[in-house]
């Protein structure tokens, strides 16, 4: 859905994108890969407004933050 804007359970094309961000008192859609609001990874909706499908995404430039993290695992 990121690449081709249509949606994979439907084939509705009428996409939304909510950006992630990191907000006061935790608010917002991220990753915390440390202990303060600048190690957020915010994790970006898009979202059919045919079927309601939603998928998340990391951007390319915060993978590596990701990988980093001591928090995640594998």
């Amino acid at each position: 859905m990121k690449q081709s804007r249509v949606c994979p359970k439907c084939g509705g094309t009428d996409i939304l994108i909510f950006e992630g961000y990191a907000g006061a008192y935790g608010s917002g859609n991220h990753i915390m890969t440390g202990h303060s609001i600048f190690s957020a990874v915010p994790i970006d909706r898009h979202i059919c407004c045919g079927c309601g499908f939603v998928e998340e995404w990391v951007r390319e430039e915060d993978m590596e933050k990701l990988r980093k993290s001591k928090k995640g695992y594998r």
